[in-house]
């Protein structure tokens, strides 16, 4: 009889990964580690960046640039045909035959169409030619992405506009290379079909309030950005295991898998040793980052065996979202160079953490981090305006800020014990706490906690500066020093929608709080003792947000409820608050979305949980059917066919019997499992994306659960060679 033998897929991955051949097909060998890394010399080798086009460009052409860059001035189209014919020199240069408008649909990926620079000359040759029209605009079809409503099937027609603002770079291939031009993507009738366009209006609405805001301090002409530093966290399991796990390559996760003997309650594999070949893949795609201009600055072993972590330097939020798309495709594209596949799902492994994406954001000016409290925030009434500003929003849209994450991937891991809860609340730290509650108790604040040095009991160390508060991991939005980490999107999720909130929230907040000073002032209230007066009041009034605790106690939901917050624990618990009167009239009265874009992303999110839980049921299913219920049956007769042998002979055999029952048993409950699944997926729910999204969270959702609890008891006594799956204990641990 034949039988799967999972055991030789593991010791193939063992065996090694440098340019070894595996199941007949030799991989391509990676690139050497020890090849040095000349980082001035790589960074934005591959971008059409300041650098080149101060060198390419004539000087007037490239001072337009720089207006629009630096002071959000519009391009006058004229300098377009100029920039495209240097753009295009550079891309052949760089051995590009096509370019493309690359663009962010409601998709939460990329897309792409490329178009040849080769066009026929009248002699029957051809020559290379990009003109201006071109690289401003594009019209890919818009029937087939993602629109909420926004338009029917059969209208067609979608725009992609050149985004000036993020450089313009080559992506390599084996095969070649190709220009890709950063472009929004819009309908006919002018809505936003893309995640670029609202980020790109958030980030006007909060310089334009910041703006107003400063002003009342004396700031004058200020250019102030968004800025975010998304991290990035990832599993990496051997490519091996990868495509012989049906629900991984369909859905990223796995969906059925027991656990191992030993996950990562050792605590040994954080900030470990990063193993070479994980070592060497990093360095590759550090290199190709490098490339493109993305500035990654940080790598280590995260909390679960198998799982890593990337972070790069912050940048302007519309940079930081494109460069954070890239991220994740150069992870996924490099990592077969190295035998490896990139998990970037946020709970690609029940039983240990899953992966998150965390979001820092701030915003300043050319000079200053308006959220940079310095060394005496009692003293520093601008950082306690702005901060205070946070609090009011975070405070106000506590529904908004979780519905920004709500998807299916995410309900897997906000409020397990490895992820901030469903509750969104803020931690402040010791210091900001102790000064914010001196505001509310006197009205002002006279002193900020220090943290003096820490001396460690060994001469030959040195005394550190200690922080005057701790690190609270358990919080979805930290305060960290001078900026504020998100720390709820998840690890799949493009940043720019919540990065598009969190503007759009401060802008209103900010909007408001100057609206209230300027009232003083007109009544003749001195400056500081208005801004005394408002900041003792918000404070009083949004302290309720403030929490420093353990966010993943029990206690903290009871306290929770108590303070009135909000505890949205499902992606549709928190999707019914998305399209809510204070939520549209916020986006329109900034210009973020019209009501019809916020319907419209609802109706998407709604559609994409509803077909991402569906597919994953279909795939549990066919899982179940066609591998794991007949690996047990053959186990099964296997076992029937020994206990029949040994009857005949007169042996007893108590252990086989008692083994047959169990499976037998286990076999039942699989099918009994299995059959309920098949009937809840046939059963799609109504004729409504709404309802459909219902019946896949309350009826297709508890039906894998029970499928998987059968399959993983059955996994924990059916035999290694019957077995066709790849375990938690081969996937997490051969690096």
């Amino acid at each position: 009889m034949p039988r799967t033998t999972a055991r030789f897929d593991t010791l193939a991955a063992a065996r090694g990964w440098e340019g070894e051949a595996r199941n007949g097909a030799a991989r391509s060998a990676p690139r050497a580690a020890a090849e040095p890394m000349d980082i001035e010399t790589l960074f934005g080798q591959h971008t059409f960046g300041l650098a080149e086009m101060r060198g390419r460009l004539p000087k007037q052409v490239y001072r337009a640039i720089l207006r629009t860059l630096e002071h959000g001035d519009p391009l006058d189209p004229s300098v377009a045909d100029v920039v495209a014919l240097a753009m295009k020199e550079w891309a052949l240069e760089k051995g590009a035959s096509h370019f493309t408008h690359w663009f962010q649909p409601l998709t939460g990926s990329t897309a792409e169409k490329h178009d040849s620079f080769i066009t026929p000359n009248e002699g029957g040759g051809a020559v290379a030619e990009f003109n201006g029209k071109e690289l401003i605009q594009g019209e890919p079809d818009a029937s087939s992405f993602p629109s909420g409503g926004l338009r029917a099937t059969f209208e067609a027609r979608g725009y992609t506009a050149w985004d000036p603002t993020s450089p313009a770079f080559i992506v390599e291939t084996g095969a070649g290379c190709y220009l890709s031009i950063p472009t929004a993507f819009a309908s006919w009738t002018g809505e936003a079909l893309d995640t670029k366009i609202p980020l790109l209006r958030s980030m006007n609405a909060l310089a334009t309030q910041a703006r107003r805001a400063l002003e009342l301090f004396g700031v004058r002409d200020a250019r102030v950005t968004a800025t975010c530093g998304p991290e990035q966290e990832f599993f990496l399991i051997d490519q091996e295991f990868f495509y012989r796990r049906p629900d991984l390559v369909t859905t990223g996760r796995t969906l059925i898998g027991a656990r191992p003997p030993r996950g990562q309650e050792l605590e040994d594999h954080y900030f470990g040793s990063i193993p070479d070949r994980v070592l060497a893949f990093m360095m590759e795609v550090e290199r190709e980052l490098y490339r493109l201009g993305v500035p990654v600055k940080t790598r280590h072993n995260e909390v679960a065996p198998g799982q890593f972590e990337m972070a790069p330097i912050y940048e302007n939020a519309n940079l930081a979202a494109d460069h954070q798309q890239l991220m994740m495709i150069t992870l996924r594209k490099v990592a077969p160079r190295f035998g490896l596949a990139a998990l970037l799902h946020e709970k690609p492994f029940a039983g240990v953490n899953g992966s998150g994406k965390h979001l820092n954001w701030s915003l300043g000016t050319e000079s200053q981090n308006l959220l940079e409290p310095g060394d005496t925030p009692h003293e520093n009434m601008q950082f306690l305006f702005f901060c205070t500003a946070v609090l009011r929003a975070v405070d106000r849209h506590q529904d908004l800020i979780r519905a920004s994450v709500a998807h299916a991937g995410n309900d897997h891991r906000l409020g397990a014990n490895e992820a901030p809860p469903a509750i969104i609340s803020v931690f402040l730290g010791t210091q900001l706490t102790d000064v914010l509650e001196q505001i509310e108790r006197a009205g002002t604040a006279t002193e900020s906690k220090q943290g003096g040095l820490l001396g460690l009991g060994s001469p030959v160390l040195p005394h550190l500066p200690q922080h005057a508060g701790d690190r609270n991991r358990t919080s979805p939005f930290a305060f960290t020093g001078n900026k504020f980490e998100f720390r709820a999107p998840g690890s799949s999720q493009s940043v720019s929608f919540p990065a598009t909130v969190l503007n759009t929230i401060m802008a209103e907040s900010l909007d408001e709080l100057s609206t209230a000073l300027d009232a003083e002032l007109a009544k003749g209230v001195s400056f500081e003792d208005a801004l005394r007066r408002l900041i003792a009041e918000e404070v009083r009034r949004v302290k309720r947000i403030v929490f420093n605790g353990d966010g993943y106690s029990q206690e903290w939901q009871d306290e929770a409820a108590r303070r009135g917050l909000l505890n949205l624990r499902t992606t549709l618990d928190a999707l019914e608050t998305l399209p809510s009167d204070k939520n549209r009239a916020l986006f329109e009265k900034y210009g973020v979305l019209t009501h019809r874009e916020l319907e419209s992303r609802h109706e998407i999110a709604l559609d994409q949980y509803f077909k991402t839980v569906n597919i994953e049921g279909e795939t549990t299913a066919d899982m179940a059917g066609t591998m794991i219920l007949p690996a047990a049956v053959r186990y099964l007769n296997d076992l029937v066919a020994a206990a029949d042998r040994t009857r005949t002979l007169g042996v007893e055999t108590r252990g086989l019997t008692r083994t047959v029952q169990i499976v037998n048993e286990l076999v039942d409950e699989m099918r009994d499992a299995l059959d309920a699944l098949v009937a809840q997926n046939a059963e799609l729910g109504g004729e409504t994306v709404h309802s459909k999204a219902y019946h896949v969270r309350d009826n297709v959702v508890p039906a894998m659960l029970r499928v998987r609890a059968a399959a993983d008891r059955l996994e924990k006594v059916v035999p290694d060679d019957y077995w066709p799956l790849p375990t938690y204990r081969d996937m997490l641990f051969v690096k």
